[in-house]
């Protein structure tokens, strides 16, 4: 039975990353696709002639507005990016996958038709089309990390490996801009994307299933094209009584089967884990260094433009050098999954020498993974910062694998700091919170175009001062961890 199954595995596999890697999040790549909108004249009303400039829309003195216009759409798009992860993992948990699915295609298939169909006289309708397929996006992705519960022991390897093909998608819109510079319509190219939604339905009622897939995955489950009357499926309910059981016995070690006086305590509640010092500077780790990547993808073009003087072939080839290093997302994602691992592995095995707490252990490989995250988004602002124009090449490298580690570090570092049961509540409310935190990059975008005269310097001095309060989150988890450990290294 499994070995007739494993093609199908494969194929869900492979699909679902092909899937992630052109659809999921997309909106990273919005510098390549406001450099395409302006060519095309969208908001270019909103800019002030100028006889120094020749009518050159792109001038960076004049249209100041008009910058404004798109800050603000990927502002309100970005917030709903991860505002929704709570919304849409409800509809997915209560729903399950074909309807998550198909709801997600509808969001999609709309907004692209929109784009595709709007001109220069309807652009406000991007304020409608890219939060929705922003939405869609989100929904792909969340549909298909469950596939990793197909592979079993490479569970964690998967999911990150679709958390950085989630990151490359943005890659689509540089491709979108190259075509067009080829000749290809913006229209052409969106309704391409919108015919794509053919291969998503196909999709998901052969390779995807009804409901969810379980963990740990019952020897004899089927699904999609395996699966008559979804027998298979049914089986996922059972599967589900037994899921703790099962991921208990698995994670406990012989020595903590026995539950000691220490392990006798009361269970906290959702409540007391979200107002913990612990959570809270969770949050201000994970919303600092994310304002700052919203924030640089948000004003790229602007910022481009301005360093280059307004030359619109340099913009144009530093987007691409920025869209094309934010493809190897992919390829950094699992770095630090793989550093957490071995370093918990490693840590483990000291403790149990030791005797000291198994979960200190594991909690404190994290900190090494906390603390290099806000080292390159430290470097990655600092580069951001000073206005030359190559030491951007540096920036874009910087942004990639910082932005990479952040959001495989966060999830990851949810399920080690706390309890299981919490984990899906605790990882929607961080996210919507930092959702909340990231509405701030329209205001500081505002007031570098408007009383700071295009003048960047004191918005990044202050942020980078914020960057620094990141570094305080691994000192706290590593001095927990140390006095967890202290009282049983004592004994």
């Amino acid at each position: 039975m499994p070995s007739q199954g494993r093609p199908l595995h494969v194929a869900t596999l492979l699909t679902g990353l092909l899937e992630c890697l052109g659809f999921a999040g997309v909106l990273f790549g919005w510098a390549s696709l406001v450099f395409v909108f302006k060519t095309e004249h969208y908001f270019e009303e909103l800019c002030e002639p100028s006889a120094g400039l020749m009518g050159n829309a792109t001038g960076h003195d004049d249209c100041k507005a008009q910058d404004e216009r798109f800050s603000l759409i990927f502002t309100l798009a970005s917030f709903m990016n991860n505002f929704m992860t709570f919304p849409t993992g409800y509809i997915f948990d209560r729903f399950k996958t074909a309807v998550a699915r198909l709801i997600a295609i509808f969001l999609y298939t709309s907004a692209t038709l929109i784009i595709a169909f709007i001109s220069a006289d309807s652009a406000p309708l991007l304020f409608l089309a890219m939060p929705m397929l922003t939405v869609g996006g989100i929904l792909f992705l969340i549909t298909n990390l469950q596939i990793g519960n197909l592979f079993g022991k490479h569970r964690s390897t998967i999911i990150t490996l679709y958390n950085g093909a989630f990151d490359s998608s943005s890659a689509v819109f540089l491709i979108i801009k190259l075509l067009y510079e080829q000749g290809i319509s913006l229209r052409a190219s969106f309704i391409f994307l919108s015919l794509c939604s053919a291969w998503h339905v196909a999709r998901t009622f052969l390779l995807m299933p009804r409901g969810h897939i379980p963990y740990p995955l019952p020897p004899d489950y089927s699904y999609g094209l395996c699966s008559r009357d979804g027998p298979g499926e049914k089986k996922e309910e059972r599967a589900e009584s037994r899921k703790l059981d099962l991921q208990s016995q698995e994670l406990l070690s012989p020595k903590e089967e026995i539950p000691g006086p220490a392990q006798l305590e009361e269970p906290r509640s959702f409540r007391s884990y979200a107002c913990s010092r612990c959570f809270a500077w969770h949050l201000v780790w994970l919303s600092m260094i994310q304002l700052w990547h919203y924030l640089f993808i948000g004003t790229l073009n602007s910022l481009l433009t301005n360093l280059a003087g307004g030359d619109r072939v340099l913009v144009s080839n530093y987007t691409n050098a920025f869209a094309i290093t934010q493809f190897f997302g992919v390829l950094c994602a699992p770095w630090n999954g793989l550093l957490m691992d071995r370093l918990k592995q490693k840590y483990q095995k000291e403790a149990r020498k030791t005797g000291s707490s198994a979960s200190a252990a594991a909690l404190s490989s994290a900190v090494p993974s906390l603390t290099l995250t806000s080292l390159l988004c430290l470097g990655f602002a600092l580069c951001a910062s000073v206005p030359v124009l190559p030491l951007q090449y540096l920036t874009f490298i910087l942004q990639v694998i910082s932005r990479s580690f952040l959001y495989g570090g966060n999830a990851a570092f949810l399920t080690l700091a706390f309890p299981s049961e919490h984990f899906g509540k605790l990882f929607g409310l961080v996210m919507t919170l930092s959702a909340v935190v990231s509405l701030l990059q329209f205001p500081l975008f505002t007031l570098i175009k408007g009383p700071l005269e295009n003048d960047p310097f004191y918005v990044n001095v202050m942020l980078v001062l914020v960057t620094l309060l990141t570094f305080v989150h691994p000192f706290l988890v590593y001095r927990e961890c140390r006095q967890e450990a202290a009282p049983a290294a004592a004994t």
